[in-house]
Order: C-alpha cells, then structure tokens, then sequence
C-alpha cells in the first residue's frame, strides 16, 4: 500500500498528509461494515461471519498488501503524531464493535471472544504480507467460526 509522503501539502487539512490518506481508508472502512452489518440487522453471529467475509474482500482488493492501518502504525512511531490518533482510534472502534457483537451474541466470555477475534483479523492480514492472498487468510474464517462456536456451545 502506498502512503502519501510526509512532506507532501493536503488542501483538505492542516493535518498530516498521511492522518487524511488514513481517515480516507477509515471512513471506507466503516461504510462497508454499516453495510454489512445493515443485511443482518438483528443477528449478531451472522455479522460476526460476514464481517470475516468482509475482512477477506478487504484483503482480495488489497492484493495481500495487508492493513493500511497497521502498516502505518509500524512506519509512525511518534505517540503524538496525528496518523497515530487514526489509527489507535479505528483499532478501538474495531475491538469495541467485535465486543458489542460477542455480547449480543450471547457468548459466555464476550470480551474474550472479541479480543481473540480481534487477533485473529489482525494476524490475518498480517500473513498476507508475506504470503499474499492465499490459504493463511481463507483459514481466518474457519477459525472465527470455531472460536464463536466454543463460546456459545
């Protein structure tokens, strides 16, 4: 993935340059998880599936180039510069709807569950950087339904 230079000027914001490309990537991101979560409004298991099925399209589009968010927090390791404040604040927003979902599903240690879901997308994308989009990701889905169904047996 390609992140804009940190020298280069944003018409748009007195922000970084590289805050604004990752607000961009955000806003996206959050746009199709509305719409994702919108074709199963009340099934919170079914949004837990499809947000594994949304995570490999992601992945697909990205031609295994990873998560734009976690490649810029290993490039930015400034605490206070903005890109930081983006992306800390999209990888809570993440965990904190992977945890409202574990609760609604009515699982026993619902932020465990969350936390390990967490992970598992992470590590997921992370994989990708070394093998591209192949059986590592497709797996991630297999492996979120086990961990979802240990918790509501």
């Amino acid at each position: 993935m390609k992140i804009p230079h940190a020298g280069a000027r944003s018409s748009l914001s007195k922000d970084s340059p590289v805050a604004e490309w990752l607000r961009e990537r955000d806003a996206r991101f959050w746009r199709s998880w509305t719409r994702m979560a919108q074709r199963h409004p009340l099934d919170a298991q079914k949004q837990l599936r499809s947000a594994f099925a949304l995570l490999e399209k992601h992945v697909e589009e990205s031609r295994g180039r990873g998560c734009a968010m976690a490649s810029a927090a290993v490039a930015i390791t400034d605490r206070d510069h903005p890109a930081r404040k983006v992306i800390e604040a999209h990888k809570t927003k993440l965990r904190a709807q992977l945890a409202e979902l574990c609760h609604a599903t009515g699982a026993r240690e619902p932020q465990s569950l969350a936390d390990q879901l967490f992970l598992l997308m992470e590590g997921a994308q992370a994989v990708t950087l070394v093998f591209g989009v192949r059986a590592p990701m497709k797996s991630a889905a297999r492996a979120a339904e086990v961990l979802i169904a240990s918790q509501l047996a």
